[in-house]
């Protein structure tokens, strides 16, 4: 199982990103997925998660600006990002729990991350 983000990228204060991350791989089914940060010398965070049945939960540091999304279908989740700071300078990793073909339970995948720099 393989997750690949990608759409980080350089913005100015206010701007916006649009993240997405697919999961590849022998995926049987995905219960949840989300996004998680890692600033420089921070530990990592949590951004946001969904789970397959469309629940949704966020930092309070990104309610109101950042919307994720998911498809079942294509075993992607998105991450809008609107109203972007420089404190959401970050490292960005997707997150999924997987139920890999002939498994018998879930397993925490992480992509490799994708660098957002929100600066003037």
């Amino acid at each position: 199982v393989q997750l690949q983000a990608s759409g980080g990228g350089l913005v100015q204060p206010g701007g916006s990103l649009r993240l997405s991350c697919a999961g590849s791989g022998r995926i049987f089914s995905i219960n949840s997925m989300g996004w998680y940060r890692q600033a420089p010398g921070k530990q990592r965070e949590l951004v946001a998660t969904i789970t397959s049945g469309g629940s949704t939960n966020y930092a309070d540091s990104v309610k109101g600006r950042f919307t994720i999304s998911g498809d079942n279908a294509k075993n992607t989740v998105y991450l809008q990002m609107n109203s972007l700071k420089p404190e959401d300078t970050a490292i960005y990793y997707c997150n999924a729990g997987v139920l890999s073909v002939g498994s018998g339970y879930f397993m925490n995948f992480w992509g490799q991350g994708t660098q957002v720099t929100v600066s003037s």
